[in-house]
């Protein structure tokens, strides 16, 4: 059994190039010589299940493919050993249930989420949903598609260690509980109700943590180990003539703006309101009196991150060249862990096609995510902005709530933590615990009751392009310290044998 305190007090140092785990020796023993090459065989169906499963795109923002999405997942579960299958139906989109019992004294919670975000396939190079084998440069052979690698690549490649066991003969040695919803690029709005029914609930409340897979690694095969992510509200705030009482309820001639008010200039004031004049910092009344500051061992962390890496590729691969108030490099890191967001996605009103169309829209629509940070909640945050608007004078102005969830936090020295460190100090890959994911994912249904277990990311290998066009998943690595899908697969592999054995 692995030392908890050994493994925190040597958790920056994690391949460093010290053989600082007892888990780098027993990674190559025991029975994961014939997982490997059961994996290595198994390798042209696991690429192929991962395009299946691209090729059928269920997007719940367009209730596309929801159901059928759904029933895929179950099967998907099945075929790699999963049994009780359930389809668990909710207020919108069913989620996925499933258990396999291995006769273990642990159990790992796994989170799939079978949704993928919209796509306009004119922006891209291939098909988005014919999950074409593409050339990336300086990644390798890639598969591209909607959901390559959010999620559907990484969560293809964790069944893959399970198939991979099964054909080597091997049981896993950890029980596996796993959950799947279709909502999680709407705001997961129904999937506590698929984690709280009784049977799902007992099942997850057994589990020493939950992972959704990923696959994150940076061109020097480093990964980032999150301790906690942001949590999110996705919204839309419309303005309208008819609503308003002024304005006109419909589009009409944009000469007749000297003597009608304007339903689009009314939200652009609104949303003036939310942040300062820079756009930088939320100015919402009472945003921050909850906002828990970062602790020093989370400041010495970025400090850490950000001494250790390469500021201007990242500038450059995020096409900017200033941080917000020309802050130095780890300063920013700090408050992108820090901050509290009020971001705007989109803004819609009256004509966007091409050239202009002289008309005076009756109706404008943003839709805004806010970023939200311990100790902040949801439910707070959406009262917060609500009763704002009603004292700024914009009582007007709706506010649709799409969906959200609060903000998570695991311990360092949680047993899921520590698994994952063990697990890539075995694969020989350098972990940075960082405080905080800017990004946000529904680990709050896990982390807060009745649950209450902790949740976080894991995984090996390399994808990009969530939510934008030409997104892909790497298979074949030409870079010798990323993952292709083997190593990726044989990552899920060690996961499971250091939980199963870290004290």
């Amino acid at each position: 059994m692995l030392d908890r305190r050994t493994l925190i007090r040597n958790s920056m140092l994690v391949g460093a190039g010290a053989s600082l785990f007892p888990g780098v020796a027993f990674a190559q023993r025991g029975p994961r010589t014939a997982i490997r090459a059961a994996a290595e065989a198994n390798r042209a169906a696991d690429i192929k299940r991962i395009q299946d499963w691209i090729r059928l795109p269920s997007i719940a923002a367009e209730d596309l493919n929801m159901e059928e999405g759904a029933r895929y997942m179950a099967e998907l579960a099945r075929d790699a050993g999963f049994s009780g299958i359930e389809i668990v139906p909710t207020d919108g989109h069913p989620g996925v249930f499933g258990y396999m019992d291995n006769g273990a004294a642990r159990t790992l919670g796994i989170y799939f989420m079978y949704d993928v975000k919209q796509f306009d396939p004119s922006e891209w190079r291939s098909d988005p949903v014919a999950a074409e084998i593409v050339e990336v440069e300086g990644w390798g052979r890639a598969i591209m598609g909607r959901g390559a690698v959010n999620q559907k690549g990484p969560e293809a490649t964790f069944l893959a260690a399970l198939h991979a066991m099964k054909r080597a003969g091997v049981t896993p040695p950890v029980n596996v509980a796993l959950i799947c919803e279709g909502e999680e690029e709407i705001g997961s709005p129904n999937f506590r109700q698929v984690a709280t029914k009784p049977n799902v609930l007992a099942a997850l409340r057994k589990c020493e943590g939950i992972f959704i897979p990923a696959s994150w690694q940076g061109p020097n095969g480093e990964v980032s180990l999150n301790l906690g992510s942001k949590g999110i509200i996705e919204l839309e705030l419309i303005a309208s003539g008819e609503s308003w009482g002024r304005g006109p309820k419909g589009d009409i001639h944009s000469s007749l703006k000297a003597m009608v008010d304007s339903p689009v200039w009314r939200l652009v004031q609104a949303l003036n309101t939310l942040v300062t004049p820079d756009g930088n910092t939320v100015a919402i009344d009472g945003w921050f009196e909850n906002v828990r500051p970062l602790t020093d061992r989370e400041k010495e962390l970025i400090d850490i991150a950000a001494a250790a890496g390469d500021e201007a590729r990242h500038k450059a691969s995020l096409g900017v060249n200033y941080w917000i108030d020309d802050l130095p490099y780890n300063q920013a890191l700090q408050r992108l862990a820090q901050e509290p967001t009020v971001n705007i996605e989109g803004l819609v009103a009256g004509y966007t096609g091409p050239g202009g169309k002289t008309v005076l829209p009756g109706k404008a629509v943003a839709k805004l995510d806010l970023r939200l940070v311990p100790n902040q909640t949801r439910a707070e945050a959406e009262r917060k902005l609500r009763d704002f608007l009603d004292a700024k004078g914009f009582a007007d102005v709706e506010m649709n709530v799409s969906g959200g969830y609060d903000p998570t936090e695991v311990s360092e020295d949680s047993r899921l933590v520590q698994a994952q460190l063990a697990a890539y100090e075995a694969m020989g890959v350098k972990a940075n615990l960082n405080p905080r994911l800017a990004g946000s994912w529904p680990g709050a249904v896990f982390t807060a009751p009745p649950v209450s277990i902790p949740a976080g990311h894991f995984g090996m290998g390399h994808g990009s392009g969530a939510h934008a066009p030409n997104e892909y998943y790497v298979i074949d690595s030409t870079n010798p310290k990323v993952a292709g899908i083997t190593e990726a697969t044989m990552g899920y592999v060690e996961m499971m044998y250091q939980l199963a054995r870290v004290a």
